[in-house]
C-alpha cells in the first residue's frame, strides 16, 4: 500500500522554525522526485520546494528562498522541509508529493505562524 505521511506541522511564532517530514512506503521512494506544496485558505496550491530523486538538485519558490531547505534520506524513505524565519504568510497546509511515472500525495500537515 502506497503511503506518504507528513508530520511536524504545528503552531509557531513568527521567526520560529519547523521541520516537516514526509515518510514514504509502498513504492521505490529513491526513484521519485519529491515536491513540497502548500495551500493557504482561499488560495491555490503552490510549489514550495522540490528535490531530485538522488537529492542532487533542488528548487525553491522565490517566497521561501534562503529560509527553507529541502532534503531527503533515501535510506529512511523520508523527505524533509526545514523552515526557518517563519512568517505569518507561511501559514498553510503543507503537502508532500512524490512523482515519477505515477504521482502520490500525502494528507497534509497544518503549519500556523502566529503570535
Amino acid at each position: 500500500q502506497v503511503q506518504l505521511v507528513e508530520s511536524g506541522g504545528g503552531l509557531v511564532q513568527p521567526g520560529g522554525s519547523l521541520r516537516l517530514s514526509c515518510a514514504a512506503s509502498g513504492f521505490t521512494f529513491s526513484s521519485y522526485e519529491v515536491v513540497w506544496y502548500r495551500q493557504a485558505p482561499g488560495k491555490e496550491r503552490e510549489l514550495v520546494a522540490a528535490i531530485s530523486s538522488a537529492g542532487g538538485r533542488t528548487n525553491y519558490a522565490d517566497s521561501v528562498k534562503g529560509r527553507v531547505t529541502i532534503s531527503r534520506d533515501n535510506a529512511k524513505n523520508t523527505a524533509y522541509l526545514q523552515m526557518n524565519s517563519l512568517k505569518p504568510e507561511d501559514t498553510a497546509v503543507y503537502y508532500c508529493n512524490a512523482r515519477l511515472i505515477y504521482e502520490y500525495w500525502g494528507q497534509g500537515t497544518q503549519v500556523t505562524v502566529s503570535s
